[in-house]
């Protein structure tokens, strides 16, 4: 089955020693794991510190293709800072795609989460036994999740359209407010233009 799997470390030589274990062994026949990545939080932003691909092409790279980029980029943009801000209602049309077990998003669970100086670590996996990947990070005090990808794909969607309907209502408000400054320039250029014709009839 694919798998989206997350774990979240407090300590961030923790995640770095984990991912360079698991980086090490992505590939074998219980479980194949075509992107491996390590997002930190920092000063309240989601950043890339590190990421690895299997180098092999499996069906989830057909299926899923560039789902992982797009949801980094989503958790590491304005919609991911929503999340952590805690604005569930503005977001909440995406809250309940993922784990329907947990009745919580993937996105929604990184986000709000990851605490400055966290780290986590994401997986995109087949996996025929979870025991190779659990086993791995065993030694680690983190809580591990898995979200079926199809699902985190269709989270992802759904995220992007929300991103762009947020991008476009901002745009949207900024040329009102760009018109509102210029009609108040207007009706102020106006009361200055008076001003001088009652300063020449007052003469």
């Amino acid at each position: 089955m694919e798998n989206v799997i997350t774990a979240i470390f407090s300590e961030e030589n923790e995640a770095y020693r984990a991912f360079s274990e698991i980086k090490q062994g992505m590939v074998s026949q219980s479980c194949i794991i075509a992107h491996l990545g390590l997002l930190k939080k920092q000063d309240g932003h989601i950043v890339i510190a590190d990421a690895a691909d299997s180098g092999v092409t499996t069906t989830d790279d057909t299926r899923f293709g560039g789902m992982m980029g797009m949801l980094i980029g989503i958790m590491g943009g304005p919609l991911g800072m929503l999340f952590g801000m805690a604005m569930g209602s503005m977001i909440g049309r995406i809250k309940d795609i993922g784990d329907a077990k947990k009745g919580v998003s993937l996105i929604e669970q990184v986000c709000t989460k990851l605490q400055d100086g966290d780290v986590a670590l994401i997986a995109l996996a087949q996996e025929n036994d979870e025991k190779m990947l659990d086993s791995r990070l065993s030694p680690y005090k983190v809580e591990i999740t898995r979200y079926p990808a199809a699902e985190v794909a269709a989270e992802v969607e759904q995220a992007m359209k929300l991103q762009e309907e947020l991008a476009s209502d901002a745009r949207k408000k900024l040329r009102e407010a760009k018109k509102a400054e210029i009609r108040e320039k207007i009706v102020k250029k106006g009361e200055a233009i008076r001003e001088e014709f009652n300063k020449i009839y007052s003469k």
